[in-house]
């Protein structure tokens, strides 16, 4: 079995190739009994996957990309295997199989576009009930020098712990002090083993390792963590994630309603809020507020609107090359829509 990519520009979506010799009779002689042959179809009559589906019976024509393979036995064709519905099983029987093929190649948008104007209208009237997807994404802070300037990809690995500015932390060590004064017990329940860059350290930490630290690399509790604003931020996405956005703005943020990006490699997190949402972090006087590696943005509908304009082309990812990146100086915000491989390394 083989994973074919498909081809964009032929309309051929990714699948898998199962090649078995024991369909071919490669000897003619007819000693294969269930060959299988483009218009062949199987009434399966149940779904192909075991689930409630619709798709319970298969076509089968010849492959679009493999061309047939002349051998010292004769010709082997590659066939495809398409799933169908009983009634599309029906209109093959009734008309031909090849035609019927060569309409479920085509979206029931292509066939109908009328079907297109009433889900735009969907959108605007009803909004999306989508609120939210596992992805591809990251983001960090602009105000910020980047951890090492020969990438200018590098990601904020949300695994490590948050650092906080100098007066923050002076402020977090000030606290814990007033705390041990009042009470001779750690105000925190000591770690051990405790775990610093990678090695395990057996010893536990006296009150002194616990309060001086460098308050550029101090390593805060998750109890601690505050909310933080941000004066710029860069928000990164892969191809599928960035070709959302569209969505989130103006299926969710139009309507009053968030949309969140979760990192599927870790805690990392990206959330839309418009002012219509209760309770966020983020205000209009400071859009950009993080708790930890979770990210909050506050958007106003004017600035939606001018954001699907400009990333209108999001749509469209066949016809723009990776990376790209969007920029409104005005609001310090940046998007840049990145190769997976950027991703794949973390």
């Amino acid at each position: 079995m083989y994973r074919n990519m498909g081809s964009p520009s032929a309309n051929i979506l990714e699948h898998w190739h199962c090649i078995s010799f024991g369909l071919s009779d490669l000897y003619g002689d007819n000693r294969v009994q269930n060959t299988f042959c483009s218009g062949y179809h199987v009434s399966w009559n149940s779904p192909l996957d075991s689930s409630e589906s619709r798709i319970q019976h298969m076509l089968l024509t010849e492959d679009p990309q493999m061309q047939p393979v002349q051998t010292l036995f004769g010709v082997v064709t590659f066939l495809q295997i398409a799933g169908v519905c009983t009634e599309e099983l029906h209109s093959a029987h009734q008309w031909n199989r090849q035609d019927i093929l060569e309409l479920l190649r085509t979206t029931i948008f292509e066939i109908h576009p009328h079907l297109q104007e009433r889900v735009d209208k969907g959108i605007e009237t009803d909004g999306s009930n989508l609120s939210g997807v596992s992805a591809k994404c990251a983001w960090d802070d602009l105000s910020w020098p980047p951890d090492d300037d020969e990438d200018s990809w590098s990601i904020c690995i949300d695994t490590q712990p948050q650092r906080l500015s100098g007066k923050d932390t002076e402020q977090i060590w000030e606290t814990l002090r007033k705390g041990l004064e009042i009470n001779s017990r750690a105000v925190l329940p000591l770690i051990n083993p405790q775990r610093q860059n990678g090695l395990t350290h057996d010893r536990a930490p006296s009150r002194k390792d616990s309060l001086e630290s460098d308050s550029s690399t101090a390593i805060i509790p998750h109890e601690l963590i505050r909310t933080q604003q941000h004066e710029s931020v860069r928000l990164k996405f892969n191809q599928e994630s960035g070709a959302l956005i569209p969505l989130c703005l103006r299926g969710r943020l139009l309507h009053g309603w968030h949309f969140t990006y979760k990192s599927n490699t870790g805690n990392m997190a990206i959330t839309f809020v418009s002012t219509g949402v209760e309770g966020p972090f983020a205000t209009e006087e400071h859009p950009y507020v993080a708790y930890g590696p979770r990210l909050q943005i506050l958007l106003t509908e004017e600035f939606v609107e001018k954001m699907l304009e400009d990333l209108e082309d999001l749509t469209s990812p066949e016809e723009f090359k990776l990376p790209k990146e969007y920029s409104w100086p005005e609001k310090k915000l940046k998007v840049s829509i990145l190769p997976d491989v950027v991703f794949n390394r973390y």
